[in-house]
C-alpha cells in the first residue's frame, strides 16, 4: 500500500509540472550596460526570447519602471518554437542605471506568466 502511495504521489507531482502551453525563455533576463559614454551610445538593447511550449505565446504588455526606460514589444503572436525580442531604449541620463521592465504573458512556465527584466550600468559623461 505505501508503494502504491508513493507512485501514486510521484505521478502527481510529475504530471503538475507537465505543463502545457506557451513557455517563455530569455537568453537573458539582464542587460548590464556596464560604463556607456552619453552621445556615444544610443541607449538601445534588446531582450531575446523563445516561445519553447506548445501554443502561441502573447505578450500582453511591457511596462517600465519610470518613464526614462521605454520598452517595445511585439505585436504578433510568437509561435512554439520561434524566437523574438523586447527592444528596451534607456534615455542615457548621466548616472547609474538600475531599471526593471515588467513583461505580461500568458507563458505557463512563469508565475502568473509575469517576467521581471533589469537593465543595469552606469552612463558617464564625456570630457571635452
Amino acid at each position: 500500500m505505501k508503494k502504491l502511495l508513493s507512485v501514486f504521489i510521484f505521478l502527481v507531482g510529475f504530471f503538475a509540472f507537465a505543463q502545457d502551453g506557451p513557455k517563455i525563455e530569455f537568453k537573458t533576463e539582464t542587460i548590464n550596460y556596464g560604463e556607456v559614454v552619453k552621445g556615444e551610445d544610443d541607449g538601445v538593447r534588446e531582450f531575446v526570447f523563445t516561445n519553447t511550449g506548445d501554443a502561441p505565446l502573447i505578450i500582453k504588455d511591457v511596462k517600465s519602471s519610470c518613464g526614462c526606460t521605454v520598452p517595445t514589444k511585439p505585436a504578433e503572436p510568437i509561435l512554439p518554437g520561434k524566437s523574438d525580442k523586447i527592444i528596451v531604449k534607456y534615455n542615457m541620463n548621466p548616472g547609474p542605471i538600475s531599471k526593471t521592465i515588467t513583461v505580461e504573458t500568458n507563458a505557463t512556465n512563469k508565475p502568473n506568466g509575469v517576467i521581471p527584466l533589469r537593465i543595469k550600468g552606469t552612463v558617464i559623461k564625456k570630457d571635452k
